[in-house]
């Protein structure tokens, strides 16, 4: 039989470590920058697009603190976010190529992450670095995966969505979040939280 203070010690060792952990997911939760992991898996999507455009997924990157956009950035921010929004009409991949996950630029029809890419392509285009312009996975609240851009700024990782010309606060989001690309290296993805995969073929 364990004796009084050995007991006593372990409940009140149990008590911290819970109490360390409740504190760790609640500074995650009210965070403005997402809280990553380590390497994950990457989306299968994601490696047949490296497959055919290997020089988007091999950018090195040093490790940088988020950059402070200016007033005029997030006009552009904005600007990309609804003019994609607006020209590419919403198709899942099964409407358009007859299956799932086909990861692509968007001309006219796309799915939620032909929306990401080409938003990140053209603030790429801007002048945004890469390293900042993060493909991420979440789940919807109804328990459909899709596809959002991050944005990581001073102020916080910010979400580009084709569901909403609204640029939110990641946390301002209804969504929980799995894993993004690296920002050190596009060919990359690291966990958010402890993700786990998920298929980002959803668009509503």
């Amino acid at each position: 039989m364990m004796n009084a203070p050995l007991a006593r010690a372990l409940l009140f060792a149990v008590a911290a470590g819970l109490l360390t952990a409740a504190a760790a997911v609640a500074e995650t939760k009210g965070s403005p920058s997402m809280v990553t992991g380590g390497i994950t898996s990457q989306p299968i999507g994601h490696y047949e697009f490296c497959q055919k455009y290997a020089s988007e997924c091999n950018i090195r990157s040093k490790l940088t603190p988020p950059p402070r956009v200016t007033e005029y950035g997030w006009g552009v921010v904005r600007e990309i976010n609804t003019s994609v929004n607006t020209s590419i009409v919403a198709m899942t991949d099964m409407e358009i190529y007859g299956k799932e996950e086909v990861w692509e630029y968007p001309t006219t029809a796309g799915d939620c992450e032909d929306f990401v890419l080409l938003k990140r392509k053209k603030l790429i285009e801007r002048g945004f670095s890469v390293a900042d312009l993060l493909i991420t996975v979440v789940r919807k609240p109804d328990g459909e995966g899709h596809a959002v851009l991050t944005l990581r700024t001073t102020d916080g990782d910010y979400i580009l969505d084709n569901l909403t010309d609204d640029v939110k606060l990641w946390t301002d989001t209804n969504y929980t979040y799995l894993k993004r690309q690296a920002s050190f290296n596009s060919g990359r993805w690291v966990s958010i939280e402890d993700g786990r995969d998920v298929l980002v073929g959803a668009l509503r």
